[in-house]
C-alpha cells in the first residue's frame, strides 16, 4: 500500500462532496427567493397576461404614495411596479422562472445575492478572478434598444441626427477593452446631439439581423435610415471622425467676403432663412454640423473663419467681436439680421433654441405640405389657435410690388397667433382652386385661414378687394384681422384642401441616382471589409445572371443544327394549311427594315448545299434563284430589286443556282415534289429545259418548298393580249378560290403563281429576261404570310450527282 491510509473509504468521499456543495447552494441561494413578483402580485406562476395586469391595477391603485398615507405605501408601490415589468415582459418573466432574474440587465443564471455567482458564471468564483465580464452598468441600461422601440423611435429620428450604436454581448471578452473609449465617446458626443444606442445580441438576436451585425463587439453609425459599419481601431478621435463622416456633405457652406453676397440674397430661391456662424477655428465645429443637419429642411447654413485674411470685409460691415463665437440669422433683408447670439461656450440647448424660433421668413413661400404644417399646424386647443394669412399671387415681375407691400404689412403686424405667407398660383393649382372656388385670381387675392383637421379641412374667408399693396388694402386687411380676434366666428367658408405639391423635390433621375449610389457604396463597402453574410444574397443573383447568359450564347454557339437533336413527333403538315398565328407572325417579321443597303445572295453549289439547305436550320428558309450563265447579272439584278426589303429578316437566305452547271436538278426536284403526293403534274416544266427565272423557298428542316415561276405582266404595250391574258388569269383566281377542296386551292394557287395554261405556254416561253421576276415582290409577301402551296420532297437531291 503506497502512502498512508486514513481509515476512510475513499468512494465515499465524492458522495460527501457532493452534498456539502448541495447543502451550501441551498443555504447561499435561499436569500434570492426573498424577492417574487407573483407573491407581490398576488397571482400564480401559469397567470395570464391579463390576470397580471388585473392585479397589478389593484395594487397600483391601491398603494399609490398619493391615495395611501402608510408609510410603507412607497417602498411597496415601487415593489409592485417592478414586478409588474418583470412579468409583462414574456423574455424577462421567462428568465426569472429559470435562473431567479430579475433585472433586465443581469445576465442568464446570475442572482441576485452580491456574494453569489453561479456554475456558468466564473465558476462560482469572482468574476475578477479569472477577469470574465462584468454585468452591464446600471448606465447603460437606458441606451438599450429593442426592436419595436429602434423601429418607432431610433429610425426616424436618424433623419434629424446621426446615432452611435454599440453591439455587444455577454461572454464578450473584446466588449472589455473597448468600454473605457466607448464612455468616453459618449460623453463627448451625446451632449453634442449624437444619439447613443447599445445592441445586445443575446437578447436582441431579431434587431442585430435587421441591422446586419452577426458579432461583437461592433460599432454601427446611423445616418438618414442607413447603416454604416465602423471597421478602424477604437479610438475616441477615430470615432469623432467617423460620426462626422456620417453626415451628408455640403450641408454647411464656406462664407467669404466674395461670396456671402449671394449666399444672403438667395433666400427668394431656397425659400429658407440663412445663418452665418463666425469663429475663429478653420474647422467647422462638429455642434455647428450636428445643428445644420437637424434643421436643414428649414435654415440654410453658412461658416466664416474669422482667422482668413479674405474675410475682413465681412467682419467689419457687421460688426463682429471676434473674442467669442458669434451667430447671425438673416431673413428677407440680406443686409440686417434679425437676431445675434454671441457666447463663448456654445452649448447645443441655446444653438436649438436660437435655431427653432427662426425657422421660417418672415413671409415665407407654401412649396411642401410639411412647411404648410409647420407653419399652420392644425388647431388643437383654443389657447393654440393659429390664423394663416395667405397670398395668392404669380412669379411675374407685375406682382413684386404687391408681393413686397405684403412683406411689410407681414413685418409691421407680427403676431403669436398670426403666420403670413403665400403661394404661386401656377405651381400650387389645386390648393388656390379649393380656396378661390374653381376661379382663376386675375389679381392678387388673399385669404385668412384656420385649419382644423389633419385631413385638410379648414375654415376660411376671403379679403374682399383683392390685394394691390396699396393703404387702403392694408387698412381692410387689419381691420378683418381685427375682427377676426374679436369673433372666431367670422371664418364663414369651409373647404376641404388637398396636399400641396413638393417644388423643392429633385427629379426623380436625381433621386434614383444618389439612391443607386448609397447602393453602390454600401456593396463597396461591404465587399472591403468582407461582410460576406450581407453580400451572398446579392452575390448569388448576379452569378445565376451571368451563368444563365452566358450558358445559353455558349449552348447556342457549339450547339449542333436541330435535325440532328431529338425532337417530338409532329403531326405532318398540309401543303395549304397554315395557322393564323404563324402567318401573323411571318406578316409582322416582313416589315422589319434591312439592316444593309444590299442583298447578300451566295452561290448554292455542292460545298454550300449543306449548311445552306439539308442542315438548314428550323423555321429558316433559302429564297434561290435559278439561272443561266446568259442571264446571270440581268436577274440577279432584278432579284436583288424585289427582294430588298425582306432582306432584314433574319430567318430569310438568299442564294442562286446555276442551271448550266446543274441542269437536272430541278428536274430531279420536281420528280420528286410529284412522286412524294398528289400534286399537279409538271410536264410543261420538265420538257422545257429553261428554268431561269424560276424561285424556289426552300425549307431545308421540313423538307419542303414553293415554287414561283415567271408570269408574263402584260407590261409590254406592243402586246395586245396582255389584257384578257390578265383577265382570263383572274377569272381563274376568282373561280380557284370559291372551291373548297384543298387539293383544288392548292391547284388554284399554283397556276395563280405562274403556272401557264397550255394555251398561253408560247407566251410564257417568249417573256424577256427583265421581265421574269416582275411579280416576285408579291409572291414573297404571301411567303411571308405562309398563304403558298408546299410542295413535299422525301429527300434533297444532292448537286454533286446532277453535275453534268
Amino acid at each position: 500500500m503506497r502512502g498512508w491510509s486514513t481509515g476512510r473509504d475513499p468512494r465515499t468521499c465524492p458522495v460527501g462532496l457532493a452534498i456539502f456543495l448541495l447543502i451550501l447552494t441551498v443555504h447561499v441561494v435561499k436569500p434570492t427567493s426573498d424577492y417574487d413578483p407573483y407573491r407581490i402580485l398576488g397571482v400564480s406562476r401559469s397567470a395570464s397576461q391579463a390576470e397580471i395586469k388585473r392585479a397589478y391595477k389593484n395594487l397600483a391603485r391601491e398603494w399609490h404614495p398619493d391615495k395611501n398615507k402608510d408609510p410603507k405605501a412607497e417602498d411597496m408601490f415601487i415593489k409592485v411596479s417592478k414586478s409588474y415589468e418583470i412579468l409583462s415582459n414574456e423574455e424577462r418573466r421567462s428568465n426569472f422562472d429559470r435562473y431567479g432574474q430579475m433585472d433586465e440587465n443581469q445576465p442568464f443564471g446570475q442572482s441576485q445575492h452580491p456574494n453569489f455567482r453561479s456554475f456558468h458564471n466564473s465558476f462560482y468564483f469572482d468574476e475578477s478572478f479569472f477577469h470574465f465580464p462584468r454585468s452591464r452598468d446600471f448606465a447603460d441600461s437606458k441606451y438599450m434598444l429593442r426592436h419595436a422601440q429602434f423601429n418607432s423611435d431610433v429610425l426616424p429620428d436618424s433623419y434629424k441626427k446621426p446615432y452611435l450604436i454599440k453591439v455587444t454581448s455577454e461572454w464578450c471578452f473584446a466588449c472589455v477593452h473597448i468600454e473605457p473609449v466607448w464612455k468616453e465617446t459618449v460623453q463627448e458626443l451625446e451632449p453634442l446631439g449624437v444619439g447613443v444606442g447599445i445592441v445586445d445580441l443575446t437578447y436582441e438576436r431579431r434587431l442585430a439581423n435587421q441591422l446586419g451585425a452577426h458579432r461583437a463587439p461592433s460599432i454601427i453609425g446611423l445616418v438618414n435610415g442607413r447603416v454604416t459599419f465602423y471597421h478602424q481601431a477604437v479610438v475616441r478621435e477615430h470615432l469623432r471622425q467617423f460620426v462626422e463622416d456620417l453626415l451628408p456633405q455640403k450641408l454647411v457652406e464656406r462664407i467669404n467676403d466674395n461670396n456671402y453676397l449671394a449666399f444672403l440674397g438667395s433666400w427668394h430661391v431656397e425659400n429658407k432663412p440663412s445663418l452665418l456662424l463666425f469663429d475663429q477655428v478653420p474647422v467647422v465645429p462638429l455642434l455647428y454640423k450636428l445643428t445644420s443637419f437637424a434643421y436643414r429642411d428649414f435654415v440654410r447654413f453658412g461658416y466664416v473663419d474669422q482667422g482668413e485674411t479674405h474675410n475682413t470685409k465681412l467682419l467689419r460691415q457687421f460688426n463682429i467681436n471676434t473674442y467669442a463665437p458669434t451667430m447671425l440669422l438673416f431673413k428677407e433683408d440680406a443686409e440686417k439680421p434679425v437676431d445675434i447670439i454671441q457666447a463663448r461656450g456654445m452649448k447645443k440647448q441655446i444653438m436649438d433654441e436660437f435655431v427653432s424660433n427662426n425657422k421660417f421668413l418672415q413671409v415665407p413661400r407654401l412649396v411642401s405640405q410639411q412647411l404648410f404644417d409647420e407653419l399652420c399646424p392644425v388647431k388643437q386647443f383654443h389657447r393654440r389657435r393659429k390664423y394663416c394669412v395667405l397670398l395668392i399671387t404669380g412669379e411675374d415681375e407685375a406682382f413684386l410690388p404687391g408681393n413686397k407691400a405684403f412683406l411689410d404689412f407681414a413685418t409691421a403686424n407680427k403676431k403669436d397667433v398670426l403666420r403670413f405667407a403665400y403661394v404661386y398660383q401656377r405651381q400650387q393649382q389645386p390648393l388656390c382652386q379649393a380656396l378661390l372656388r374653381n376661379q382663376a385670381a386675375v389679381s392678387p387675392q388673399v385669404v385668412i385661414l384656420e385649419r382644423r383637421s389633419q385631413t385638410g379641412r379648414v375654415l376660411y374667408r376671403s379679403v374682399s378687394g383683392g390685394w394691390n399693396g396699396s393703404e387702403e388694402d392694408k387698412y381692410r386687411l387689419h381691420e378683418q384681422l381685427e375682427l377676426l380676434q374679436k369673433d372666431p366666428t367670422y371664418l364663414s367658408s369651409d373647404a376641404t384642401l388637398p396636399e400641396l405639391n413638393n417644388e423643392m423635390a429633385p427629379i426623380f433621375f436625381i433621386q434614383w441616382m444618389n439612391v443607386a449610389y448609397d447602393y453602390i457604396i454600401q456593396i463597396y463597402d461591404d465587399l472591403l471589409y468582407s461582410n460576406w453574410r450581407e453580400m451572398m444574397p446579392i452575390l448569388s443573383l448576379i452569378f445565376s445572371a451571368l451563368f444563365i447568359l452566358f450558358g445559353t450564347v455558349i449552348i447556342q454557339a457549339f450547339s449542333e443544327p436541330g435535325e440532328n437533336k431529338p425532337r417530338k413527333p409532329k403531326p405532318k403538315e398540309q401543303p395549304t394549311t397554315q395557322t393564323q398565328e404563324d402567318a401573323s407572325s411571318r406578316a409582322n417579321t416582313s416589315s422589319r427594315p434591312p439592316k444593309k443597303d444590299f442583298v447578300e445572295v451566295t452561290e448554292l453549289t455542292d460545298i454550300t448545299n449543306t449548311s445552306n439547305l439539308v442542315k438548314l436550320r428550323p423555321g429558316h428558309i433559302n429564297v434561290v434563284l435559278v439561272l443561266t450563265n446568259a442571264s446571270k447579272n440581268a436577274l440577279l439584278r432584278k432579284f436583288a430589286k424585289e427582294v430588298f426589303s425582306f432582306s432584314g429578316t433574319q430567318t430569310l437566305h438568299f442564294s442562286f443556282l446555276n442551271a448550266d452547271k446543274h441542269r437536272h436538278w430541278m428536274t430531279s426536284l420536281l420528280r420528286s415534289a410529284c412522286s412524294a403526293g398528289p400534286s399537279e403534274s409538271h410536264s410543261d416544266d420538265e420538257e422545257s429545259s429553261d428554268y431561269s427565272g424560276h424561285v424556289l423557298a426552300l425549307n431545308g428542316y421540313k423538307k419542303y418548298f414553293c415554287h414561283f415561276r415567271p408570269v408574263f405582266t402584260g407590261d409590254d404595250p406592243n402586246d395586245s393580249s396582255s389584257e384578257s391574258s390578265f383577265a382570263f388569269d383572274s377569272k381563274r383566281k376568282s373561280r380557284s378560290r370559291s372551291r373548297s377542296s384543298s387539293h383544288s386551292r392548292s391547284r388554284s394557287h399554283s397556276r395563280e403563281d405562274g403556272a401557264i395554261p397550255k394555251r398561253g405556254s408560247s407566251r410564257a416561253t417568249n417573256i424577256e429576261v427583265h421581265h421574269k421576276l416582275d411579280r416576285l415582290g408579291l409572291w414573297m409577301e404571301r411567303l411571308m404570310e405562309g398563304t403558298l402551296p408546299r410542295l413535299q420532297v422525301p429527300a434533297w437531291p444532292t448537286l454533286d450527282t446532277t453535275n453534268t
